[in-house]
């Protein structure tokens, strides 16, 4: 049997098939030889060449409170954090006058600082080197003309208080002093290279993003420079305040707010001791926040830079809180309030899509998924950087995906790949400069929607708002699936396995995302990459999986998969009884579109390297 082909052009869709479990492996892909492509042999990390890594934003402390530490600066006038707070953010850069690559980024932070100091943006100069001379932090300082407060940071107390890790790196304080964006300046400087110009401007990107009102699309990285040896700062007080409100505000409160997705909100003290323990109960159990991945190895980073799950300290210490004297503290050392007004988190969108017709939601039962097409009208091809998928009734939105769908292509499905997805907590999608999808010219958008009644009545209209890219991005985002459509799920079955394949990857690629699909008795789900030596490396690992949160998994680093390799994608179904939301255990099930038949659909986000 054949299956709908994934990671290929339009013009190569024929040429290469996914096989299902049962069919025997073959080589579809030849090139004009007949043979096999050959692989070309792997990249290796490289030991001594060292850029920016992104990161996990809660692995690198993003998201938390910095104690108001006191420093004294190069003049000799005694300072503290607070005292810094008039500026809407605060960039702490980290330097010295030994490292080199302090004195490649001395220019570009006297730049930065110059372009930003007319938008509410200040900066702090910390040398944390307690060897350098007075006289040569001076001099750099008059040689690159810094016009903040520079702080010789000899007792380390303030790299301690801010957790830096390298003498290169920048931290971003709102005016609450909560940490916004942590890790390097860009990539123009690292270990043993240097480029032209960046790739990636990761501190404008942030601050640009910030200041907009929106949160950064990436919020952390590493920071190539002279590692510094990491101490405790001074110890946050265990209060709502200090706390546990930016543990729920970045956890919860996305979903858990007034006019949110969730049944009650979570905006104030009163409203968190008030649901304390069913707090308790989902945050011990791992049941909230939402995240089925399989964790890291004890000690190991997290992959994934949407990681909804809770670090090991934010767990403690939230759990700690719960169980204990419930302190509120000081109203100072509370963070900003998060904005979610009713526009576009996105920024405003340069078009917008609306279904046409509002859809009745009845209060009770259940609804079959509705389809929805919405015609454009551009002439010529559109380069899509920036997405937001927005429900006009979110309580009663379970999910949202929208299809591109070309003019010609109407019959278009699932296999061939979403544009766009909604679901809750994860509405946006912003590509960084030189990622974008294309919108082929005279495309319909077809909105697959699937209500989830909830005891009132409601009306949905959902729009989709896009905004494009300013120039033909250097990777062309893709999505695409791979899918077995031929199986059958025994009734009473509690572990069925499916799996497909694509046999041999035609090309390198890079995969930055996966979204696995099933339905009810979807019970858990697999990716496997298979090298073309035979060795195996897992990809994602999803042990349990739950229909009620169809969530995106996207790496905080693209993953190479070499030409010549298999991707295999395996899910397991519960068709048992012991199955409390198996619509019938008595019946054997197959591919469809409803919630009581199942499907086999693994979602790959990729671009292809040339």
């Amino acid at each position: 049997m054949r299956l709908t082909a994934f990671l290929l052009p339009a013009a190569l869709i024929s040429a290469v098939g996914i096989v299902a479990a049962d069919e025997p492996k073959r080589n579809p892909f030849r090139d004009g030889t007949g043979k096999a492509s050959p692989e070309p042999a792997p990249a290796k990390a490289d030991p001594i060449r060292q850029g920016p890594r992104v990161l996990r934003p809660a692995e690198a402390g993003v998201g938390q409170f910095v104690a108001d530490v006191a420093f004294t600066d190069i003049a000799g006038k005694p300072g503290k954090l607070s005292e810094l707070k008039a500026a809407r953010l605060l960039v702490v850069a980290f330097t010295d006058t030994g490292c080199p690559l302090c004195k490649k980024y001395a220019p570009t932070l006297a730049r930065l600082e110059k372009e930003y100091a007319g938008k509410g943006v200040s900066f702090l100069f910390v040398n944390p080197t307690a060897s350098d001379a007075a006289d040569d932090i001076k001099k750099a300082v008059a040689d690159h003309g810094f016009k903040g407060r520079y702080a010789h940071d000899k007792d380390g107390k303030l790299t301690a208080a801010l957790g830096a890790r390298s003498t290169t790196e920048v931290s971003v304080l709102d005016s609450a002093r909560t940490v916004v964006y942590r890790g390097a300046v860009d990539d123009q400087y690292g270990l043993a290279y240097s480029l032209d110009t960046p790739r990636n401007n990761y501190l404008t990107a942030a601050l640009d993003g910030l200041l907009a009102g929106r949160q950064p699309v990436v919020a952390a990285t590493t920071a190539p420079g002279c590692e510094l040896d990491r101490k405790d700062g001074p110890a946050i007080p265990l209060t709502y305040h200090a706390r546990v409100e930016r543990i729920v505000q970045t956890n919860c409160v996305e979903c858990h707010r007034k006019g949110g997705v969730a049944p009650f909100a979570l905006e104030s003290y009163e409203q968190v001791i008030g649901r304390k323990g069913a707090l308790r109960r989902v945050v011990d159990g791992g049941t909230m926040p939402p995240w089925f991945a399989a964790p890291p190895a004890k000690g190991g980073h997290s992959p994934w830079v949407n990681d909804r799950s809770l670090t090991p300290a934010d767990k403690a210490d939230l759990l700690a809180w719960l169980v204990g004297d419930l302190k509120k503290g000081d109203p100072a050392d509370a963070p900003l309030p998060r904005d979610y007004a009713s526009g576009w988190l996105i920024g405003k969108p340069d078009a917008v899509f609306q279904i046409p017709r509002p859809i009745s939601v009845a209060a009770t039962g259940t609804m079959p998924y509705q389809n929805v097409s919405v015609e454009t009208s551009f002439d010529e091809d559109r380069w899509v950087q920036a997405m937001e998928v927005q429900p006009t009734a979110r309580e009663v939105v379970h999910h949202v995906l929208v299809f591109a769908v070309p003019k010609g292509d109407r019959t278009r499905g699932e296999g061939q790949g979403f544009f766009a997805v909604y679901v809750p907590g994860n509405n946006t999608l912003i590509y960084p400069d030189g990622y974008a999808k294309k919108l082929p010219k005279g495309a319909a958008l077809r909105f697959q929607i699937h209500y989830t009644p909830n005891g009132k009545p409601a009306e949905d209209q959902t729009r989709f708002g896009v905004v494009f890219a300013k120039h033909p991005p250097k990777h062309e985002v893709l999505v695409s699936g791979i899918m077995n459509r031929q199986f059958t799920i025994p009734a009473g079955a509690d572990n069925h396995k499916v799996t497909a394949t694509i046999p041999v990857v035609p090309f390198n690629a890079r995969v930055l995302a996966f979204f696995p699909h099933m339905h009810l008795r979807g019970k858990a789900a697999r990716y496997d990459l298979r090298r073309a030596d035979g060795g195996t490396l897992p990809l994602l690992d999803v042990p349990h999986y739950d229909f009620n949160w169809q969530l995106v998994y996207r790496y905080a680093e693209p993953v190479s998969v070499p030409r010549g390799s298999t991707l295999i994608y395996t899910s397991w179904y519960d068709n048992s009884a012991a199955n409390p939301a198996n619509p019938d255990p008595t019946k054997e099930v197959r591919w469809g579109p409803q919630t009581f038949e199942e499907m086999h659909l693994g979602y790959l986000e990729y671009y292809v390297e040339r």
